[in-house]
């Protein structure tokens, strides 16, 4: 090994059915890790493993086990069984699976009531986070300092969207509204019918994804604060725009047309999911990631060579009373409090 190089280690990783989840476990998987995927479908997870070319039927490099993290039971169980199965603690997770549902009129809702994309972007990564975080704090991944050997921290990364970070352009755009949270009187009343958005107000399902990102991102900033002093790296990323993933399936046929080009020739902001899910796979494994609260980027306008850096995010994402009020009230309901 060279100088500061780590040990592969074994990662979960949600959402790999499709998209920058499917090729960062590919990443990831080519860099020795032990991969555990984790979606509503682990037989489609491993047929598009498979296609692209991932190990079949191999427990020491690729597992994929049933998880839905729009069921909080489903979540409590999963990580009950993938606990018992470990024979170490794990070592990252990466939380990558989201819905988005532009067109729909009036709010699905999850197992437990609430609000789909709100359950399954925030609330089912939230528990997911909770149960596994002694797990990652227990993690010993070997790491070769140029003379010694030494302890590389573990890795809880969280996939960010500019959409939910008022500090770039994207999440200034006011169409169907900027990522806001309001008072938090959706959480406050509990998020059940009638309550679909976390401010309270009426819904606007692609707000909904956007506000459950935000929240994705303010819980990477609360976990920073909270255990600044542990042996976990909390961090989260937007490797660019992958603007032909299958997360846009429901979006009208034209805008997922236009779209990709749009971020091509317009905006200079397209990657494809390989290099997203090679950036992601970075941010899980190398030591010059191992910095605790940052937001990785690659910028809006992606260059040739570009390198990584650490992205301003705004007051809605940093401010440290919003933060605390989101934990607690993410506790609450998702019955750890």
């Amino acid at each position: 090994m060279s100088s500061f190089q780590a040990a592969p280690g074994t990662v979960l990783i949600t959402g790999t059915t499709s998209g920058v989840g499917l090729y960062a476990t590919k990443a990831l998987v080519d860099l020795g890790w032990k991969v555990i995927t984790a979606n509503r479908s682990p037989s489609r997870a491993e047929d598009a493993a498979v296609k692209l070319g991932l190990p079949f039927k191999s427990p020491n490099q690729l597992e994929h086990m049933y998880l839905d993290l729009s069921d909080l039971d489903s979540v409590r169980v999963g990580v009950k069984s993938l606990l018992a199965s470990l024979e170490d603690p794990l070592d990252a997770l990466v939380c990558n699976a989201a819905v988005y549902m532009p067109r729909l009129t009036k709010p699905k809702r999850s197992a437990q009531g609430y609000e789909l994309a709100m359950a399954t972007n925030h609330f089912g990564h939230f528990l997911l986070i909770q149960l596994l975080l002694e797990s990652l704090s227990n993690s010993r991944r070997p790491l070769w300092q140029g003379r010694s050997w030494g302890i590389e921290p573990s890795r809880l990364v969280m996939l960010g969207t500019v959409t939910a970070n008022y500090k770039e352009l994207g999440g200034k755009i006011p169409i169907p509204a900027p990522a806001d949270l309001g008072d938090l009187s959706g959480f406050k009343e509990g998020f059940f019918d009638p309550i679909s958005m976390a401010s309270g107000k009426r819904f606007k399902p692609g707000k909904a994804y956007k506000d459950s990102k935000l929240c994705n991102m303010i819980t990477i900033q609360e976990l920073h604060r909270r255990f600044k002093d542990s042996s976990i790296v909390f961090s989260s990323l937007y490797p660019g725009c992958v603007a032909n993933t299958k997360l846009f399936r429901f979006t009208p046929k034209l805008f997922q047309w236009l779209f990709p080009l749009f971020q091509k020739f317009i905006t200079g902001g397209f990657v494809t999911e390989a290099l997203a899910g090679k950036r992601v796979a970075q941010v899980v494994s190398s030591p010059e990631f191992a910095v605790s609260g940052v937001h990785w980027s690659w910028g809006n306008r992606q260059k040739k060579d570009g390198l990584q850096f650490s992205q301003k995010l705004s007051d809605r994402i940093t401010d440290p009373d919003t933060a605390k009020n989101v934990w607690d009230l993410s506790m609450k309901l998702v019955g750890l409090n």
